[in-house]
């Protein structure tokens, strides 16, 4: 006698023996319904010799994997299997877990073991069975409530061997595709929580809004059928046997209670069963459930008890009263209504008790879609046998205004966003101040500060539909300063590219109306100051572009600049003191005080870079003064080396119109009147003048 897998099982545990046998460690992740504990079994089929510890959180699913497989395995493999729940593991001493020698270990619904305690006693157990083989089974690797952890990645090092979603297995056929049935029960407590919230709202405008949500909500509910109608509507094995989930004890037998109003409609015979851990008689209460085979409808209430691990045959369906839980437990819950090979449509009725609870359903078909895509892409398309299953929405107007006032009260979110759609639709741009205010008085510019924030935040962020729908009506993920920062920046881009340089005058404006010239002095004021509104990024941006970082560097390369053009235009530096640019720059005055700089006689200094920069563009460092008495010595030398003197009348001239004859003339009156005289006659000048005999 061998066991035989279903085909998905098969290729899964072929897969996890070879990672068994290289890493040592092999987790497959199915939903429940597909038969993965069969893996587990085969593994112990195919190494009898070997000594087994099968770790599961509770003896009744251990007990019904057992039962499962009694008639197709050779029952004395069983006795080398060593079995623990999780928390017996959690209160074994040291010394009885150093006792504890296993070649396979087995971990049943390993996700459990991310709990703190009970994942102690494994983590010691592990320890002291280092050369063991792992095999995991779960319907999730993922603890949603526990910080996403994944457990596959913590106890198996990623080695997933398989993994399939409850929407995989059902496109592919491997579970049976359900009739899900969603109505809305005992709203009343949610309404008026919902009323509540909405007097607690201290901004009309959205107040208003959720109010009339609210009212229409409340009309409609007004309309609806009740419990009773539905369950005899779906309810159409009336012999049949459903799992009924229940939040609590309490919770569990007030439901119990209203079984005869709710159910008799379906059958006047109803058997009912109630199984939960800490009952004594829940053992009994489950073989009975399970070997009641009477015309009644056999209902069996659970705790808990068949979230996980236990499968129960022949089972027409599930009715879910438990509110909201995590996706782990939801999956889990539905999936007691399926199972691989069945070939029935099995009921899952989901009574909502909290309107949250329904986003899950959605989640299942949108999933379903994503699969049956990919499938299509990568060539399975024959392999798809079920694309969508069917969804009964009682009252689906009331689930969807649930929805949409809860999304409301929740988050204000879409009633910002069409603020900000009607802005965009009429402005065709979304820059709006920090403290811009719609008419009705939302705070438009805050939110979509936020909106940024959120953004670029790692760990609180916007849904993808959300910023899908930002980036239609042109959202810049930028902070407004930066938008602003990127913008300017661009203009000095452009600046560059057009003048090779960024020499932009403190005045200037670009034809767009923006103050490039006062932006780049307020970088600078940034720069020197160390603010940290300019980043490094920003900085080398701008150095990228040849920016001068200190003022008076760059008024003076500004002023040189227009020195340049000068010379480019006449030819040379001689320009006259009094001369002023078109611009109104003072270009005489300027070339006269870096005359004096460069002979000492200013507070001014000029730099060795400077000083090669103005001599390539013919700067003369004398004054004018200087430059005249240089020429005119320059005349009266050439005269005197073609004529051996330098006496000539008066009034003589070149013949080039230089008064030669009033210049000597000068020279020797400021020799001879030095006080007097304008001119100066300096020693170095006095020898010059012998030498040629003007004196």
């Amino acid at each position: 006698m061998a066991l035989q897998l279903f085909e998905h099982n098969q290729k899964a545990y072929k897969k996890a023996r070879s990672m068994l046998d290289v890493a040592g460690k092999a987790a497959v992740i199915h939903p429940t319904g597909t038969g993965k504990t069969f893996i587990a079994f085969k593994l112990i089929e195919d190494n009898p010799d070997s000594k087994v510890v099968w770790l599961s959180p509770s003896e009744y699913i251990f007990d019904t994997q057992i039962e499962s497989v009694s008639d197709e395995i050779d029952k004395t493999i069983l006795k080398n299997i060593q079995f623990y729940t999780y928390s017996k593991l959690m209160l074994l001493t040291q010394e009885q877990i150093e006792n504890i020698h296993a070649d396979y270990i087995i971990i049943d619904e390993f996700h459990r073991c991310g709990a703190l305690r009970w994942g102690e006693g494994v983590s010691a157990l592990l320890e002291n069975n280092q050369r063991a083989k792992l095999l995991g089974l779960s319907a999730t690797n993922i603890r949603y409530l526990d910080n996403q952890r994944d457990m596959a990645q913590e106890i198996f090092n990623g080695n997933v061997a398989s993994k399939m979603t409850l929407a995989e297995c059902i496109v592919r056929g491997i579970l049976p595709a359900p009739k899900y049935v969603t109505t809305v029960f005992r709203y009343q407590q949610q309404l008026d929580r919902y009323k509540q919230q909405i007097f607690n709202i201290s901004n009309t405008a959205l107040k208003d809004v959720n109010q009339r949500y609210y009212d229409v909500l409340v009309r409609t509910l007004a309309r609806a059928d009740g419990l009773d109608v539905i369950i005899k509507k779906y309810i159409t094995n009336k012999s049949g046997k459903y799992l009924v989930f229940c939040s609590d004890y309490d919770h569990l037998q007030e439901m119990k209670s209203l079984t005869s109003e709710w159910f008799k409609a379906v059958n006047s015979n109803v058997n009912t069963y109630i199984a939960y851990s800490d009952n004594p008689q829940t053992s009994k209460a489950f073989q009975g459930f399970k070997q009641d085979n009477s015309d009644a409808l056999k209902l069996l209430f659970c705790i808990d008890m068949l979230n996980e691990g236990v499968h129960v045959k022949g089972i027409s369906g599930v009715i879910l009263f438990r509110p909201t839980v995590s996706p782990i437990v939801y999956m889990q819950q539905i999936g007691r209504a399926l199972t691989s090979g069945d070939s029935g449509v099995p009921l899952i009725l989901d009574i909502v008790n909290n309107v949250e609870a329904l986003c899950n359903i959605s989640a299942i078909q949108q999933e379903m879609n994503d699969v049956v895509h990919y499938m299509r892409v990568n060539g399975e398309e024959n392999s798809i046998v079920v694309e969508q299953f069917a969804v009964e929405e009682q009252i689906k107007d009331c689930v969807r205004l649930f929805e949409q006032l809860n999304s409301s009260l929740t988050t204000p979110w879409n009633h910002y966003y069409e603020e900000a759609r009607k802005f965009y639709d009429d402005n065709n741009h979304l820059n709006i101040p920090k403290k811009y205010m719609t008419q009705h008085g939302l705070n438009l510019g805050q939110w979509l500060c936020t909106q940024r924030a959120l953004y670029r935040n790692s760990r609180y962020r916007l849904s993808d539909e959300q910023i899908r729908k930002l980036e239609m009506i042109g959202v810049n993920w930028l902070k407004i300063d930066e938008s602003r920062w990127e913008e300017n920046y661009s203009q000095a881009v452009s600046y560059y590219e057009s003048n090779g340089h960024l020499r932009v005058p403190a005045r200037y404006v670009t034809e767009d109306g923006l103050a490039l010239g006062k932006w780049i002095s307020n970088q600078r004021s940034k720069y020197r100051n160390k603010s940290n509104d300019l980043s490094k990024k920003n900085i080398q941006l701008l150095n990228n572009i040849g920016m001068v970082w200190d003022d008076n560097e760059a008024q003076w390369q500004n002023n040189f600049y227009k020195a340049a053009k000068y010379y480019d235009e006449e030819g040379h530096l001689n320009v006259p003191v009094n001369y002023i640019a078109e611009d109104g720059f003072e270009l005489g005055r300027w070339l006269t005080n870096l005359r004096a700089a460069r002979r000492g006689n200013s507070k001014q200094k000029l730099t060795d870079k400077q000083i090669m920069h103005l001599d390539a563009i013919g700067m003369c460092w004398e004054n004018r003064n200087d430059m005249s008495w240089k020429k005119g010595y320059e005349i009266a030398q050439n005269y005197y080396n073609c004529f051996g003197t330098t006496k000539v009348s008066s009034n003589y001239k070149t013949e080039d119109g230089f008064a030669l004859g009033k210049w000597i003339s000068r020279q020797q009156y400021a020799f001879k009147y030095p006080e007097k005289s304008n001119s100066v006659l300096n020693e170095e000048r006095i020898n010059l003048l012998k030498e040629i005999e003007v004196l």
